[in-house]
């Protein structure tokens, strides 16, 4: 008996955003906290402000007590938003700070007008009060896993993969300039005209604060794209992770697991066997005659999955046979012998 897995991702709904696609000067935005106090969010979209990043909490017992207010009032205005959440590592673990921001402002909403939250680590700014050094007494490993639990967390809590706001310093420093967070988008923190030089393990920033206070209110933010990009972020394509399998001869195996954050609705999976085999037995949902199958799955919800199993009766006792499959875009061949 031979055995085929493979894993294969589509993009159902949606736009994927191109690395290299950029505005020439980016998309203008904010951010603000409870120091910043009530904004006029209309003006703050007059003023060409497209975005804003909100803090919603801090360590395990702090709220932005004007959060709620500040939050949807940027969603109200138009403003496409983002909670963010300021580090305590040497508080609690990464997780336990995860569920506090997430509960309390953090999760992400599929509107359209929400993007991923952010994790705001840095310089340790109560170094007299904590007594703590720079990282907060972390080694770069132990900061390496404290960060890895938190947007573990995140993504496990809401699907997406949470905003590292960091500076290029601070990571070389505390982290040890690591590499393992490349697939979270960067917002990057350098005052001047340059972004300048990005931590390891990234490519391009996503988003750059360049002022702690910039024209509009609170900090100068800018997106690396276009606005319809930003949009594209806030509302991103689901995805469906396509695993295969010849479990024999006669018995195959194709799981649908829904990657991304929305739902997927009405996946169509479509199959024809080879070498002188046909389908006798397919799930629900499925259709066959002779050597085809036609699959309908109605609803995948995000992180579960689907299985279709298909039997059938080979013609031959020996000789390569399988299935042919498309989901989607996606094409997966299964042998067995």
């Amino acid at each position: 008996m031979r055995r085929l897995s493979l894993v294969a991702m589509i993009a159902v709904a949606g736009l994927m955003i191109p690395a290299s696609a950029q505005a020439a000067d980016g998309v203008a935005g904010v951010d603000v906290s409870n120091w910043t106090g009530d904004i006029d969010w209309a003006k703050v979209r007059d003023a060409g402000g497209r975005f804003a990043f909100v803090q919603a909490t801090e360590g395990v017992d702090y709220r932005n007590a004007r959060f709620d207010a500040q939050y949807g009032g940027a969603a109200a205005a138009g403003l496409i938003r983002s909670a963010y959440h300021f580090a305590q590592p040497h508080e609690t673990d990464g997780a336990a700070q995860a569920d506090y921001f997430v509960d309390n402002g953090g999760a992400w909403i599929s509107d359209g007008q929400t993007l991923p939250g952010v994790l705001d680590v840095e310089d340790n700014p109560y170094k007299d009060k904590n007594g703590k050094n720079t990282c907060y007494d972390l080694s770069p490993e132990d900061m390496v896993t404290w960060i890895r639990d938190f947007t573990t967390r995140y993504h496990q809590r809401t699907k997406r993969r949470a905003i590292i706001y960091t500076t290029t310093s601070w990571w070389k420093t505390c982290t040890g300039d690591s590499t393992k967070f490349g697939k979270n988008p960067l917002w990057l923190a350098r005052w001047g005209a340059e972004p300048g030089e990005l931590p390891s393990g990234w490519k391009k920033h996503t988003f750059w604060q360049s002022a702690d206070k910039g024209p509009i209110v609170g900090g100068q933010d800018s997106f690396n794209g276009t606005e319809s990009q930003l949009k594209s972020l806030a509302n991103p394509p689901a995805e469906v992770t396509v695993l295969g399998a010849a479990k024999s001869r006669k018995l195959y195996t194709i799981t649908l697991k829904n990657t991304g954050p929305h739902a997927v609705t009405d996946v169509r999976l479509a199959g024809r066997t080879f070498g002188g085999q046909k389908v006798v037995k397919a799930g629900p949902g499925c259709s066959f005659s002779g050597t085809a199958v036609r699959c309908v799955i109605p609803k995948v919800n995000p992180g579960h999955s689907i299985r279709v199993t298909i039997a059938t009766k080979p013609s031959k006792a020996r000789g390569t046979v399988g299935i042919n499959v498309t989901v989607g875009s996606v094409k997966v061949s299964l042998k067995a012998r």
